[in-house]
């Protein structure tokens, strides 16, 4: 046991005392107490931003008040607490978690961490955990990619998106992207998309048509919600998986399920990330499967922006304006 290594103290930490909007999450500080058992106390180097963390600010997923938001995060384990084995201090580590994260350090449990390489620096683990191990899940578990598939990815420059269109073609795959606008077609291109949809300008199903040639697409990835359904049902082939991993447009209401029959025997899913990492076994393959493509340089992710932690509210606003391309990251 080493918590009595490092006493509580000060630390700073974005604190919501009320749901709302970007003003709602204030710079504080707060009393962090020592880790309990199975837990490591992580001295944060980097944070991700994600749209989740946005849901979480908004209530649209619940979470007792106050708290603290951020899904992800990498640093360094500076104490550890009753019983914990498996890490010790100084190990670089990464993870992703619930809430928590918009602060200097964070006490997480330990089957929430991983360890980080040292080829992986702390800034590219926290902008790639939460949307990496997404991408892992979707394209290698929801539906598993291979050569030769036609995918769609909506939302294709945000940090989910890039990430997709860059391992989706490292699989052999056709990767098509919408996108709003011509700076961020550019980008979804570059990233491996062979084709990109301005979707403000053109009619995304009948694009996804012409440039299929009538074939459709194996997978529509669709973290946008609202705004693309049913159309993405539209890009689907006979068989075909809708996969339906966030809600950046809001939720896609309820909808007969003969849908489903009606536009081709279709498949839909709602996965969710901490699914797939209730296993401890699942989540460690998947973890050294994302950190394999961004060693290899088949996945390279792409920070659009660094901002301090206390401009956290400022990242927020960007992000549900759509006004962000690849991943924002928050440093301490």
């Amino acid at each position: 046991m080493m918590d009595a290594l490092f006493p509580e103290g000060l630390m700073r930490a974005i604190r919501i005392h009320e749901v709302g909007g970007p003003e709602a999450m204030r710079l504080e500080d707060i009393q962090l107490p020592p880790p309990g058992p199975g837990e490591a106390r992580v001295r944060h180097r980097a944070i991700g931003l994600n749209y989740i963390d946005v849901y979480y600010r908004t209530g649209l997923y619940p979470s007792p008040s106050p708290f603290t938001p951020g899904s992800e995060g990498a640093g360094d384990v500076v104490a550890v607490g009753r019983g914990v084995k498996d890490f010790k201090l100084g190990d670089r580590v990464a993870y992703v978690t619930r809430t928590g994260a918009y602060a200097e350090e964070a006490n997480i449990q330990t089957k929430l961490l991983v360890r980080l390489p040292k080829a992986i620096s702390y800034e590219t683990a926290a902008a790639s955990m939460l949307k990496g191990l997404t991408a892992q899940y979707l394209l290698r578990q929801t539906y598993r990619v291979k050569k030769g598939d036609v995918i769609l990815v909506h939302a294709a420059a945000g940090g989910v998106g890039l990430i997709l269109c860059q391992w989706g073609k490292a699989l052999g795959a056709t990767v098509i992207g919408t996108v709003g606008s011509p700076e961020k077609a550019a980008l979804a291109k570059k990233a491996g998309a062979a084709h990109a949809i301005l979707y403000r300008e053109e009619d995304f199903v009948a694009r996804v048509a012409e440039i299929t040639k009538g074939a459709k697409c194996h997978v529509v990835y669709d973290g946008v919600g609202k705004a693309t359904f049913p159309g993405s049902l539209d890009c689907l082939r006979p068989f075909g998986v809708f996969a339906s991993y966030g809600s950046a447009s809001g939720p896609i209401e309820s909808f007969n399920i003969g849908l489903l029959a009606q536009k081709g025997s279709l498949f839909a899913t709602r996965p969710t990330l901490f699914a797939f990492l209730a296993d401890r076994t699942r989540y460690e393959r998947m973890a050294r499967d994302l950190f394999s493509v961004l060693r290899s340089g088949a996945v390279k992710v792409k920070i659009g922006a660094k901002l301090p932690l206390a401009e956290a509210s400022r990242a927020h606003a960007a992000l549900e304006a759509r006004e962000t391309a690849g991943s924002t990251v928050l440093t301490p």
